[in-house]
């Protein structure tokens, strides 16, 4: 499988997971309440890793933490625009609904796992 590939098929599993994080109840509660924030960031991850260089690592790990982080303080916002696209499926799913500090960590933590997935999984070793 090439490079390309493995990063959009990361993504749609991203995607699977999380939207059965949140809309069933497959999970133990203790990890279904943390883990659509923590796949989506990893998505965002595999995402970036997707349009940057291949042996870029650090960019993609900053550019997601950074978009992660921009998104959630976005939603401090609430101008009536933004909270009627909020409302949408589509529009909550993307920019979320209200501002949580916790949000900020389970981003972090799932762009780390998402960087030892890539690191596991996707990268051969030199022999």
């Amino acid at each position: 499988m090439n490079r390309k590939a493995k990063y959009i098929t990361a993504i749609l599993l991203c995607v699977l997971i999380g939207l059965s994080s949140r809309y069933t109840s497959f999970y133990p509660q203790a990890i279904q309440v943390h883990l659509g924030d923590a796949v989506w960031a990893s998505m965002i991850y595999f995402g970036f890793k997707l349009i940057t260089k291949k042996d870029n690592i650090l960019s993609p790990i900053f550019l997601s933490l950074f978009f992660c982080w921009f998104i959630e303080f976005s939603q401090i916002y609430q101008g009536d625009w933004l909270v009627h696209i909020r409302n949408t499926f589509i529009g909550g799913l993307i920019l979320g609904k209200g501002f949580l500090w916790t949000d900020l960590l389970r981003y972090a933590i799932g762009i780390v796992l998402a960087v030892a997935t890539d690191m596991l999984l996707f990268h051969k070793k030199a022999a």
